[in-house]
């Protein structure tokens, strides 16, 4: 059974850090074989990881859209086989971690038929591996089709403002309503200068999620970034590397003890 790891988080809060630093701490610890999704059609978590992208889910399904209303799907193949070919054609495959990205949102037309096929193929796909981390949206909108079923911990992401907190608690009431089965929620407060203190601190405590520790603001990320370097490079003595690294270490003995 895979364990299911959800990174959500409004823009610009380090989501996409956390989901890399995730996927580098299983790798270390040796927790593979990993499946890392893009759910996030403004991410970039392919640039992060360092490795190509050739297709996306939403390109594959817009393909599959346009042959079927024109009529150019190859004879005698069914619908399924050809698009489960396409998809796994997307996947990236490396040493350490495949990577799929789910691409942007759906578009005007009716793909209720092939998400339905989709959501088959990749609930299959997800039981190959033994993590699955998933780089979402805010929105939500995979999680919410359903593309996604089952979600053991879900990371919420903020930056450490109030405003921050105020959407990361809308992020998890969000999740919440839209019924989806989430076993933890857990708070991660990113760019942090310093220790937790005043205001902040009052509020992050008397919210009703558990915090699983702080990112402090890291310059060695902002170098690789400039540098156009994936921030799988970071040095092992990295601020951040170090915050996320304890964090899963924590989470994940509490989960799976």
């Amino acid at each position: 059974m895979s364990t299911v790891i959800a990174v959500a988080g409004k823009g610009g809060v380090g989501k996409t850090t956390m989901a890399t630093l995730v996927i580098g701490h299983l790798v270390e610890a040796g927790l593979k074989p990993i499946l890392a999704v893009d759910a996030d059609s403004n991410s970039n978590l392919d640039v992060a990881l360092g490795v190509t992208l050739q297709a996306t889910v939403g390109s594959v399904r817009e393909e599959m859209s346009e042959r079927t209303s024109k009529g150019t799907l190859p004879a005698g193949m069914p619908k399924q086989d050809l698009l489960e070919m396409q998809i796994e054609q997307a996947l990236v495959e490396t040493p350490d971690f495949d990577l799929i990205s789910m691409g942007r949102p759906e578009g005007p037309g009716c793909y209720c038929a092939i998400n339905n096929m989709l959501r088959v193929f990749l609930e299959r796909l997800n039981k190959s591996y033994e993590y699955v981390v998933v780089d979402n949206e805010a929105g939500m909108e995979h999680l919410s089709r359903r593309t996604t079923r089952g979600v053991d911990i879900m990371f919420i992401v903020s930056d450490p403002s109030q405003r921050g907190l105020v959407t990361a608690m809308r992020i998890r009431d969000l999740a919440t309503e839209m019924d989806i089965a989430i076993g933890h929620y857990y708070l991660v407060v990113s760019r942090v200068r310093g220790p937790l203190a005043g205001p902040l601190a009052d509020t992050v405590e008397g919210l009703d999620i558990e915090l699983a520790g702080v990112i402090p603001d890291d310059p060695e990320l902002s170098r690789l970034d400039e540098e156009g370097r994936p921030l799988l490079d970071l040095g092992e003595g990295s601020a951040a590397r170090v915050a996320v690294n304890r964090i899963m270490e924590g989470v994940l003995q509490g989960v799976k003890g």
